[in-house]
């Protein structure tokens, strides 16, 4: 009988076992992957960013719906813990010019390897190919290795933190879901979050312009607007402006099956300013030569302008067109690609020690729960904190079923 069974390798489930075994606790880790933390080190490919430099109030504004729910978390694991704790692993932080933070060896590996070290220097065990089948009838988790046949790992207390359903190929399955539906717990459908939009372009942007950023841009859903960039795809538009607004994007689209956006491809201009720029005279200058000489439209963006109609000839209407280029988005990208996923076990299901009601010495954290997140930190930021708040909501359950020492 070991004291913490963890499954899931991820940041969430790893830090969960830091702290329970600094306080003495015998804790097993396992993970289906062939090595732990996948998808932290894919986070780490576009340079880790690991939290932001907000304060909290607008930090925690961030995840929307579950703000009431993360609140508590954050402010038992701001982002300076972060940044502490990374730094006592060696790795040294900086904040970049959009308030994010990241190690300053701009990767994720370093900062796994001396993690990994101080988790086996505590005697942490991490056993991989080791995949999540259930709980038998007298409540131990069932774990098969290798494929083989499942057999009982029995634990004092289990954290699941099996993640999310994007990039599944990186450990995050979502195959938990009807295992504890089946016990009763309710599980919210899982969707795309930070995620592209498909848009039934014409063949001519497709064949011509697939792949071209659109830079310097505002995003506009609803009454939500972004400042930032995108990329034209082939099926439609992704990027970091689009992402950010994905959670908008995404309830429109679930209401009405389609969600009309616009784009303002020169915001640092104010309409007056455009239509006078616009209302020099052309000359014998081709209308696509003298928007790029004029307000430097690029090839791609006349032709994002141009796919919504011919091109306006007053500067007013044609100044109308470039701040509010409309585009319709018509469904979300696969969520194998999202960055993140929205859904997961609903948070009137876990205490505030995040133990299930349900399922007494069973814990639940990181993205296998009901909230989002854009990208800029806020991800990697609460998988952190609800793993350290599991971790002492862990302790507190076995304190009071057991007062021993740990591990007795």
């Amino acid at each position: 009988m070991i004291d913490a069974l963890i499954i899931g390798a991820g940041p969430a489930g790893l830090f969960a076992s830091e702290h329970l075994s600094a306080k003495g606790y015998d804790v097993v880790v396992v993970d289906r992957m062939p090595s732990p933390a996948r998808k932290f080190l894919m986070a780490g490919r576009g340079g880790l960013n690991l939290t932001h430099s907000e304060t909290l109030e607008p930090f925690v504004s961030r995840y929307r719906e579950a703000e009431n729910f993360i609140k508590p978390l954050i402010s038992d694991f701001p982002p300076k813990a972060l940044i502490d704790w990374c730094e006592g692993l060696g790795q040294e932080t900086f904040v970049g010019t959009s308030g994010r933070v990241f190690p300053k060896s701009m990767k994720a590996s370093p900062l796994l390897r001396a993690w990994l070290r101080r988790l086996d220097d505590r005697g942490v065990r991490l056993l991989t190919r080791s995949t999540f089948r259930g709980f038998s009838q007298d409540g131990n988790a069932l774990i098969s290795r290798d494929d083989e046949a499942p057999s009982p790992m029995p634990a004092r207390a289990v954290l699941l933190a099996l993640g999310g359903a994007s990039w599944p190929k990186l450990g995050s399955d979502a195959a938990w879901v009807p295992i504890l539906r089946d016990a009763g717990v309710e599980v919210v459908d899982f969707q795309p979050a930070n995620c592209g939009f498909e848009v039934s372009w014409r063949a001519f942007i497709t064949q011509r312009f697939a792949g071209q950023p659109l830079k310097r841009i505002k995003v506009t859903s609803g009454s939500h607007s972004v400042l930032g960039e995108a990329i034209l795809s082939g099926k439609g538009l992704e990027g970091g402006a689009i992402y950010a607004l994905s959670a908008e994007i995404r309830t429109q689209l679930n209401q009405s099956g389609t969600a009309p956006i616009s784009i303002d491809l020169r915001p640092q201009l104010t309409h007056q300013a455009l239509q006078e720029k616009l209302g020099r005279p052309r000359g014998k200058q081709s209308m696509s030569t003298f928007l790029r000489k004029t307000v430097g439209l690029q090839p791609v963006e006349q032709a994002l302008i141009r796919e919504s109609g011919p091109l306006p000839e007053a500067p007013r209407d044609l100044a109308t067109r470039i701040k509010n280029v409309p585009v319709n988005c018509t469904a979300t990208y696969d969520i194998d690609r999202a960055i993140s996923s929205a859904g997961g076990v609903a948070l009137a299901e876990v205490d505030p020690h995040l133990m299930l009601r349900k399922m007494p010495g069973v814990f639940v954290s990181g993205e296998m729960l009901d909230w989002e997140a854009p990208t800029g930190g806020y991800l990697l930021q609460a998988c952190f904190a609800s793993g350290l708040e599991a971790a002492n909501g862990i302790t507190t359950y076995l304190t009071s079923r057991s007062p021993e020492a740990p591990g007795t």
